[in-house]
């Protein structure tokens, strides 16, 4: 049996890492959980709202939401006091206090090695940078930004030019999610600054299991939806908000289906919800096309079984930061069509390789991907199999890596 004094010397080994987050995120949560396992790390989750935990309504889906995955089981955390709290996310939606009297630690608990931010737009990230520069805690930055495709005009570059450099001064490295993300850095922090790439993940043992379990429910899913099983699915499933571009890919799968002749006449599922559910439903009942299925919000445990329908998996987004659905759609052996707009494209899915990739806008160009998708279910499963492969590599055992690498650089305490 351990002596307290021996207890009190193991926890000293221990690299306390704390985390800084606005909210508890469902993507996040099972990275969390896998960090906690660590016998090295000993991390700490500091958010700034609760609000997640509780049913919310998201702006984006337009509907009340409450996750049915944990959220905050596995890990330690604590929310932080708040001095206002809007209960959503953006720069100014909440101020807290008390991250230095926690970074810096007392007679009770000595103080943190290191401080992890998600995001550094926010009034909690830049606080709690700046109090770790206070205190001498290196800051290890995680993002999801990449260079827009539009140029900002003179006075907003000077202002940003401004803002990074003063930035700069409060990172000692970042942990970048992608190939864009970090040339974003290099492009705004500069050559020198560390990078230790930590891949934009999600639980692939969960969607993996869960998508053999879905094959079970399939039947169910088909008969509720008064779907053929003979003939090819095409799933969306995110926001619909207007930069998804779902009505690309509707006009893309009407144009479709009115030259398919008498090969299998595909179906177009849309999972999701948001303002242009309506313009959508509208087009779709215009059309006259009997194959379009609007499914409403689903949550994050009921997305396998679509995913095990689906011929091919579609993401037409403009200016999507990631795009962790494609991961989650990856993970159950789906094709996949994305435009070249959306963030995880060079990471995850070559053109011809993993599925299709079509400029940003082009429906044309979605139409063509789509039929040579559905060309024949060899084709399909084929472009499904080895994105399978791909994204197995790309995993919370990569980011776990990348981690204890920056981990260590920055504070000489944790070998990898």
């Amino acid at each position: 049996m351990r002596s307290p004094d021996q207890s009190r010397e193991n926890n000293k080994k221990k690299v306390k890492v704390a985390y800084l987050v606005s909210h508890p995120i469902q993507y996040q949560a099972p990275l969390l959980r896998r960090i906690a396992q660590e016998p090295d790390i000993e991390l700490t989750v500091f958010f700034g709202s609760d609000f997640s935990v509780q049913e919310y309504v998201d702006k984006g889906f337009g509907v009340d939401v409450k996750w049915d995955v944990p959220l905050l089981d596995g890990y330690r955390y604590e929310f932080l006091p708040a001095i206002w709290d809007k209960r959503r996310t953006g720069p100014t939606s909440q101020l807290n206090y008390g991250i230095f009297s926690r970074l810096r630690g007392n007679n009770a608990a000595r103080g943190f090695d290191l401080l992890w931010v998600h995001g550094y737009s926010t009034l909690n990230a830049l606080q709690g940078m700046l109090a770790s520069k206070a205190l001498g805690i290196p800051v290890l930055l995680r993002a999801e930004s990449r260079l827009g495709r539009k140029q900002s005009d003179a006075l907003k570059q000077i202002v940003k030019h401004l803002f990074f450099g003063g930035l700069k001064q409060l990172v000692d490295g970042v942990l970048p999610i992608g190939s864009l993300n970090a040339a974003y850095w290099r492009h705004t922090l500069g050559e020198e600054l560390p990078q230790f790439p930590m891949p934009y993940a999600v639980d692939n043992n969960y969607f993996q299991s869960r998508s053999r379990e879905a094959d079970l429910r399939r039947g169910d899913l088909l008969r509720e939806l008064n779907l053929d099983a003979s003939r090819p699915i095409i799933l969306f499933a995110s926001k619909l908000q207007r930069r998804k571009r779902c009505e690309d890919l509707l006009e893309a799968y009407l144009s479709l289906c009115s030259e398919v002749g008498s090969e299998p006449v595909p179906y177009l599922l849309i999972v999701g919800d948001g303002e242009e559910r309506a313009a959508l439903e509208r087009r779709a009942s215009e059309s006259g096309d009997a194959g379009v299925r609007f499914c409403g919000f689903r949550n994050q445990s009921e997305l396998p079984v679509f995913f095990s329908l689906a011929t091919v998996f579609v993401l037409p987004s403009q200016d999507e930061p990631w795009g962790l659905i494609v991961n989650e759609a990856m993970n159950s052996g789906c094709a996949i069509i994305l435009s070249d707009d959306v963030g995880c494209q060079p990471d995850l899915v070559s053109d011809g390789v993993e599925g299709f990739v079509f400029p940003v806008g082009d429906v044309d160009a979605l139409r063509d991907a789509l039929r040579r998708v559905l060309e024949s279910p060899e084709t399909a499963k084929a472009l499904g199999q080895r994105g399978l492969k791909r994204i197995s590599g790309w995993s919370y055992e990569e980011d776990l890596i990348g981690l204890r690498r920056a981990i260590s650089a920055v504070t000489r305490r944790l070998s990898t």
